[in-house]
């Protein structure tokens, strides 16, 4: 029995086409993406979801005023830009599909998201656990294309230059890349909202921003002390080869490797960002559980049972990859990686595997074991052709010798 015209629907158009991003605050460049996301929807349904995180560093609108912000930058797709704070992170959106009757999804998507999304939502799907269930039929990513940073247009346009921009006091180039049906007005709450969120004073009058062009853009990032610090893990761009901060010079960086010091141009080294992983905490159980004793930083946030069988080394070490998860953002496929302890939890590459994937790419050791494999038959079976060749010729030789012999025994017998 079909109980609404909606449940009818969802039964006719099984497959939901979505958007699960940031756009903190929303530019032209998202209109691009929600154009995109329309046009390969076709007669499908579908949705546009914004992330709830908030802090004073990358998400500095809160939740409701951002969705209020991308409904009037993007009026053609107001409808489609749902509002739901049950919708925490991307588990509880997919989960919410699935109950909804929805059989089959597709998340649209940058490139560099590709990849994460593909593993991380076909991986749980058909599993049950905290981070509720689903079982799509199937679950498809689709690229929305490269976003191009050195780009003056709306293709390298970014939420990093934006919340730059409006901490900088430059409205001007700020507005330049606002969604083009948002009105100056609105461009201007916008901006604001994002300085106030950066903790910084409303702006009420917008001058135009003179900015002379910068001698090195790479040596102001470094003397802002943006670029490096002590302490941070680099790859030396020439040889490949990963070292550790241990000085910073006027134009320059000293760099420890395997015990040899030695010193780099800034731009001949290159800062390697250790991944952020976020393992999920229910408040509403925080009070009810018994917590892990061994975990006295963050009392009330530790149950016992994420614990149980583990020793105190691993318990540390889960603990850290807990709190540094607690900095990722909600839209990060990072987030839902499994923690040091879980059965199935990624370990940390050593320096030998990374090495091994610098000469091999992503290919696994099996993988490469069965072409060596495979290459040395092919050069056993080489030399054994050649082998026999070799027998082959001596063979005929000795019958040609054998041939002149005896000719020379025969004309030595005739008169």
């Amino acid at each position: 029995m079909i109980n609404s015209f909606k449940n009818y629907l969802v039964e006719e158009e099984k497959t939901l086409y979505f958007v699960w991003g940031r756009m903190n605050p929303p530019t032209a460049g998202h209109e691009k993406l929600l154009d995109f996301l329309k046009s390969k929807a076709g007669n499908n349904p579908f949705r546009i979801y914004l992330t709830h995180t908030e802090d004073n560093k990358k998400n500095p609108i809160p939740y409701v005023q951002k969705v209020k912000f991308a409904r009037k930058g993007f009026p053609q797709y107001a409808r489609q830009i749902m509002m739901d704070k049950k919708l925490k992170n991307l588990f509880d959106a997919v989960t919410s599909f699935y109950n909804e009757g929805f059989k089959r999804i597709v998340i649209v998507a940058g490139s560099d998201r590709i990849r994460e999304y593909e593993i991380l939502l076909n991986k749980y799907n058909g599993k049950k656990g905290k981070h509720g269930f689903y079982n799509f039929e199937r679950i498809n990513v689709l690229s929305a294309g490269d976003r191009d940073p050195e780009s003056t247009g709306v293709e390298g346009v970014s939420g990093t230059k934006l919340r730059g921009y409006a901490e900088s006091g430059d409205f001007t180039k700020f507005a330049q890349y606002m969604p083009k049906k948002l009105s100056n007005a609105d461009a201007k709450a916008v901006y604001n909202a994002v300085r106030q969120g950066l903790g910084l004073k409303e702006q009420k009058e917008f001058k135009n921003h003179i900015q002379l062009e910068s001698v090195s853009q790479l040596r102001e990032s470094y003397v802002d002390g943006k670029l490096f610090e002590v302490g941070d893990t680099v790859v030396v761009k020439e040889s490949g080869e990963v070292a550790t901060v241990k000085h910073l010079g006027s134009n320059y960086v000293i760099v420890e490797n395997t015990g040899t010091q030695y010193r780099k141009w800034l731009d001949a080294v290159e800062r390697v960002d250790e991944p952020k992983v976020e393992y999920e905490v229910f408040e509403s159980t925080l009070n009810e559980t018994r917590q892990d004793p061994d975990i006295k930083d963050r009392p009330g946030t530790q149950p016992a049972k994420y614990h149980k069988g583990l020793s105190k080394s691993t318990k540390s070490s889960r603990d850290r990859h807990f709190k540094r998860g607690a900095e990722m953002d909600d839209d990060n496929p990072k987030a839902y990686k499994l923690a040091p302890g879980d059965a199935d939890a990624e370990t940390k590459p050593s320096k030998h595997t990374k090495k091994f994937k610098q000469m091999y790419g992503e290919q696994s050791s099996v993988e490469i074991a069965k072409k060596r494999i495979a290459r040395q038959k092919k050069l056993e079976k080489e030399r054994e052709e050649r082998r026999k060749d070799a027998k082959d010729i001596e063979y005929d030789r000795i019958l040609d010798i054998a041939r002149l012999a005896n000719t020379i025994k025969i004309n030595r017998k005739t008169p």
